[in-house]
């Protein structure tokens, strides 16, 4: 079936339709290769109609195993070419069979380098994905009328579960976190506690944790004031491990300020300078904000990383309190594994009781 992609700002792009459903959401662009299945599984999409720059997509089909939550959060998909005899060893069924079952909407043979483009000048903006005879003025009503909301809520765990461990324990706070993210940290022996993302801070204390993670997930980080007050009552008590949204939440509980980016960063090979070590690692990254780094008060707060391709911070340390927190997915799904040593620091830091 026909089918076309509208911008907010009346820009179309012309394609095929896998089905006749219809997408509206913040339409986004990912850089990645490869893990076009962890992009539609990853909480963190809530909300967005994801543009994958890669032209192939759909070449190794997909396989439960790389699921990184129990949905698909995205709100439509838009590739170039879909690929309709994958090959892989480890492949359960076609990519499109898999969007058909989700019911994600899809539009291929799209010229998705001009998306790519057009949000890179006009950033990133509301969007539809239609049929082709879809009228302007149900398009028009579809792009005013969306506002997305309390997405933490929908992608977190709705109750406390346990991954046991032999190690520190850990409560977990959920605002969409990925499977491999709970994977890593278990590797480390943690024992974990994941909690809904509106626990409260007492209801945490007592848990009796030896930390804190502060986990990934989908919107802007002063849309939920309420885990903010939870992640402000925390600071000092425990020590704090906080990445993507959690790092959001961290900068702002600690007097910071943070900022829509014009179009986010979003793949699997975002390099980023570690400030500490000189080293530049390659990270996975998935977000639409960013810390003010002006806002941060550089009395208490160093910057521990920063993104290569624009100087945003990717990092920062709190210099007497046992807290820190990195803007990117410090593990591999998907993208490279150079990061996990940030695990074991959060091990290290518990083992010395945050000293």
């Amino acid at each position: 079936m026909n089918g076309k992609l509208i911008l907010e700002d009346g820009s179309e792009f012309h394609g095929q339709l896998i089905s006749n459903s219809l997408a509206v959401g913040e339409v986004v662009f990912n850089t990645g290769m490869t893990g076009y299945q962890e992009v539609l599984t990853d909480p963190s999409y809530c909300g967005h109609i994801v543009t994958m720059t890669y032209p192939l997509i759909g070449n190794y089909g997909v396989a439960a195993m790389f699921n990184q939550s129990r949905n698909s959060y995205v709100k439509g998909f838009v590739i170039s070419e879909l690929c309709e005899k994958p090959t892989n060893w480890q492949l359960e069924d076609t990519l499109e069979a898999y969007l058909k079952a989700q019911n994600i909407p899809c539009i291929y043979g799209v010229d998705t380098r001009a998306v790519t483009r057009r949000i890179r000048s006009n950033g990133a903006m509301k969007g539809v994905i239609v049929p082709a005879y879809t009228d302007a003025k149900k398009i028009e009503s579809l792009i005013t009328g969306y506002i997305a909301s309390d997405v933490v809520k929908q992608v977190s765990t709705s109750e406390t579960y346990h991954i046991p461990g032999i190690g520190p324990r850990v409560v977990v706070m959920d605002f969409g976190i990925k499977r491999n993210i709970l994977n890593s940290l278990s590797k480390q022996g943690f024992d974990l506690i994941v909690v809904p993302c509106n626990t409260s801070a007492a209801a945490i204390e007592k848990l009796n944790p030896d930390g804190v993670f502060l986990s990934n997930g989908p919107g802007d980080p002063k849309d939920v004031p309420e885990i903010l007050t939870t992640v402000k009552q925390l600071i000092g008590r425990k020590p704090i491990f906080g990445i993507c949204l959690g790092h959001q939440l961290l900068a702002l509980a600690l007097g910071g300020d943070t900022y829509k980016l014009k179009f986010g960063h979003r793949g699997s090979n975002q390099p980023v300078k570690n400030l500490v070590t000189g080293r530049v690692h390659i990270t996975s990254q998935n977000h639409g904000y960013a810390v003010s780094e002006d806002s941060l008060n550089t009395a208490e707060i160093s910057i521990t990383h920063r993104a290569v391709n624009d100087g945003t911070v990717e990092g920062m340390r709190h210099k007497v309190l046992p807290i820190f927190s990195v803007q990117y997915h410090p593990e591999a799904a998907p993208g490279p594994d150079d990061n996990v040593y940030l695990f074991e620091e959060f091990m290290t830091m518990m083992k010395n009781k945050g000293e």
